[in-house]
């Protein structure tokens, strides 16, 4: 089978492909996110998502787990690149990985019924990664998230999130405050307070939304003053917090405790 082939660095869609891969205004504007690596592009293939261009080094085009992903789209949208211009333009160090282009998906608000996890002002991408990954191995599927956390479709928080995205619905809101008014259910924050509640005493078998913030500044007061309970996770030792997205797996993680054995 004949592809297209890119020969030169200063190819216009190569230099569209830069331009999303480090710039989150571009990316938002365009609508588009870039995946990077093989499993991901699988994983996103798998859920549903159409492939706008798929891009292959053609050093590895032989390869089977690279001629595999061709048989997710049309032929006219696959372009052999050389491997040096695809690791030019790459966010990964001497990468040789196959590029894909997707849609980021337009998604309504979801049903106050249902769990959901908010986060406020989380700006590291690995950070914001691993909560997803986890929300969704939790059998979370949406999450809330403030205008002013980092952009989830960014190349760093897909890698991290290692193809959550593609079963997720993320919801970015203008007012984080208002969605917690609305929500009907017990909302959760991790915080050290007089109030706090031991994690593991807490019965998290209902629907519940949780919260959280900020990598070095957590959550906002105006936020914590909306939520139902704040939640304490016990530790010993000399450690008094634990990272954001190490506080999220370990709260989803016992909901999901719960569940499962209340099913069992």
């Amino acid at each position: 089978m004949t592809f297209k082939s890119i020969l030169s660095a200063h190819n216009q869609e190569l230099k569209h492909i830069a331009r999303l891969i480090k710039q989150a205004r571009y990316r938002q504007k365009q609508q588009l996110a870039v995946l990077e690596g093989v499993h991901l592009i699988e994983t996103f293939s798998q859920a549903g998502y159409k492939l706008h261009k798929l891009y292959l080094p053609h050093e590895r085009i032989l390869q089977p787990e690279i001629t595999a992903l061709t048989k997710a789209i049309a032929a006219d949208k696959v372009v052999l690149v050389a491997e040096s211009l695809l690791a030019k333009i790459s966010d990964l160090a001497d990468s040789t990985e196959p590029i894909a282009v997707v849609t980021v998906p337009t998604v309504n608000l979801p049903c106050k019924n249902q769990d959901v996890v908010m986060l406020e002002r989380v700006q590291d991408p690995g950070n914001m990664g691993t909560i997803l990954r986890s929300a969704l191995a939790a059998g979370i599927s949406h999450v809330i998230l403030s205008r002013d956390c980092c952009d989830v479709w960014s190349p760093k928080v897909l890698r991290a999130a290692m193809g959550a995205h593609a079963y997720l619905h993320m919801h970015t809101v203008t007012q984080l405050v208002h969605w917690l008014a609305d929500y009907p259910h017990q909302i959760y924050a991790t915080a050290l307070s007089t109030n706090s509640h031991n994690l593991y005493s807490l019965d998290l078998r209902s629907p519940t939304g949780w919260l959280f913030g900020n990598e070095g500044s957590g959550l906002s007061a105006e936020l914590l003053q909306s939520v139902s309970q704040h939640v304490m996770i016990p530790m010993s030792g000399q450690t008094e917090s634990l990272n954001v997205a190490m506080a999220a797996t370990v709260c989803l993680f016992e909901q999901y405790r719960q569940r499962n054995a209340a099913d069992k």
